[in-house]
């Protein structure tokens, strides 16, 4: 039989995006899996909508927007008491291929259970356009880069690699590795907080893989407006900065 895999969502004021979401999770072709939806105080009627439409899917409600990192963090803090063996963390604003979750499953076949997976991401507006291949850390020249971002799908990317860091916005892995890494680190409100927890992890033992198979659709940054607004790039250059002082300081 088949692991059961927990597919966790993070949701705030997102009800636009969440319902198109919710309905390429339910074509997954794979027979057990199971969803929660941690909604971050949601005003828009999100939960609600959830609830209505998709009622065998579990809802956690939490009372305020807690961002990225803590809004996890409380969600692994709820499943500790039936965790699941092998989770998927998934962005609101994506579309999932029918076989992701089958394709994460050869993958840590190949590779091992406790590591970090990634899958191939492509943009929503632009279906065959890469935003996500792997990621790259060079933390000397401060640049943290997606690989194969705005190119289009070529045989290059098709390849299973071992990367530097698996984006936020899909990342498959076991709770052991969550516990191990004591989940995420909580003062990286949104952006980085990703790139710091693969780095934690890299220095454990445990590794970041790129698994072309699993594919994915994003609707990228819909939740700050658009891919180059200014309350983007200020959120990023301040993840950025905090990443940059931790892990420059631990390396001392």
């Amino acid at each position: 039989m088949n692991p059961h895999i927990k597919i966790l969502i993070l949701n705030w004021n997102g009800i636009e995006l969440l319902k198109p979401c919710l309905e390429s999770v339910l074509k997954i072709d794979y027979a057990n899996y199971s969803v929660l939806v941690i909604d971050n105080g949601s005003t828009d009627n999100s939960l609600e909508m959830v609830k209505k439409n998709y009622p065998k899917m579990e809802c956690l409600s939490l009372d305020k927007n807690y961002g990225y990192a803590s809004g996890y963090n409380k969600s692994f803090e709820y499943l500790k008491s039936d965790p699941p063996e092998f989770i998927l963390l998934l962005n609101n604003d994506t579309k999932v291929d029918p076989d992701i979750l089958t394709s994460f499953i050869q993958a840590k076949n190949q590779y091992g259970d406790n590591h970090l997976y990634g899958g191939k991401i492509f943009y929503q507006d632009n279906p065959n356009q890469i935003w996500y291949a792997g990621g790259n850390i060079n933390l000397k020249f401060s640049k943290i880069t997606h690989r194969g971002i705005r190119k289009q799908d070529s045989e290059k990317y098709s390849n299973p690699i071992q990367t530097y860091y698996i984006t936020g916005c899909c990342l498959f892995t076991t709770m052991e590795v969550i516990n191990k890494l004591n989940g995420f680190d909580e003062q990286f409100n949104m952006y980085s907080e990703d790139v710091d927890l693969c780095l934690r992890a890299n220095k454990i033992g445990i590794n970041c893989y790129y698994w072309p198979d699993a594919k994915l659709w994003h609707k990228v940054s819909a939740s700050l407006g658009g891919a180059f607004t200014i309350k983007k790039m200020r959120k990023k250059l301040i993840g950025i900065g905090r990443l940059l002082k931790k892990h420059s300081q631990q390396n001392k």
